[in-house]
């Protein structure tokens, strides 16, 4: 079950990573890549179909096996969709660009699997559900402000950054309503900063430079899940020199990324 589980993670991983470059392909260039004009583009529509297969599948390969086999296949998107992302813009993707992409996904892998796992139901109460809305919606401003100020690699990271701490908590407020209960509440909640992360992440894809975008995004969702899970739901959180070394390998990595992939154009 545990190799047949590592599969159906890898293929999810692929599937998920066809969908990002897919959509990026489709939001890169434009001026203002709102969801209406992209939900009128095929292309986009399939990427997003893609995404949710990725999902789906990710669900069931931590049914069949162990967190600590199926969470870093799931990385492996990053690997998938940097030639993905390349042979759609008729390009090949640089070996330095995919050396740093493994950089950044042997330290996502180091950090997924030193994250202590949770024990007892996970609950959440109303006051909690309103400070994490509002704490990474603020956060988000703050990322988005800042990326107008920056260069088009840096606007690029803040704003999928801004995007990855919304999923990071939307995945919290879902394991809150999974774990601990539904409550039609948080669930009308829900799809609010789910709808302003994937906003965000299209404006962070029109920018270019998808392999810096899509790291930051992998970067910075699993970590705000762990941040609030610790801050709102007394979750453990690593400790010692490890984590650090392998926060330090995904920054150095997606520095690089920024360094080496190119500025993307539609042509």
């Amino acid at each position: 079950m545990t190799v047949l589980a590592a599969v159906i993670a890898l293929i999810g991983s692929l599937f998920f990573a066809l969908g990002a470059a897919l959509q990026q392909f489709e939001a890169v260039g434009t001026a203002k890549p709102g969801l209406l004009a992209l939900l009128r583009r095929p292309r986009w529509l399939i990427g997003g179909a893609s995404i949710l297969v990725g999902g789906g599948l990710h669900i069931v390969a931590l049914g069949l096996g162990p967190l600590t086999v199926v969470q870093p296949m799931g990385v492996a998107s990053l690997l998938f969709a940097l030639p993905i992302a390349a042979t759609l813009h008729g390009r090949r993707p640089e070996r330095r660009e995919l050396a740093a992409a493994g950089v950044v996904a042997a330290g996502l892998i180091g950090l997924v699997l030193l994250v202590p796992e949770s024990d007892g139901p996970t609950r959440l109460d109303p006051t909690g559900v309103l400070t994490l809305l509002g704490v990474a919606g603020v956060a988000a401003v703050l990322l988005w402000a800042g990326s107008k100020a920056a260069s088009h690699a840096g606007r690029a990271a803040l704003l999928a950054t801004a995007s990855g701490v919304l999923y990071g908590a939307t995945a919290t407020l879902l394991r809150v309503l999974v774990d601990g209960g539904w409550n039609w509440w948080y669930l009308l909640a829900l799809p609010v900063p789910a709808l302003l992360a994937l906003m965000m992440l299209q404006r962070a894809y029109a920018v270019g430079h998808f392999g810096v975008s899509f790291a930051s995004l992998q970067i910075a969702d699993p970590l705000t899940a762990v941040a609030f899970g610790a801050l709102l739901l007394g979750e453990p959180v690593p400790t010692g020199v490890l984590p650090i070394a392998a926060a330090a390998l995904t920054a150095a990595g997606t520095v690089a990324l920024a360094r080496t992939t190119p500025l993307e154009a539609r042509t």
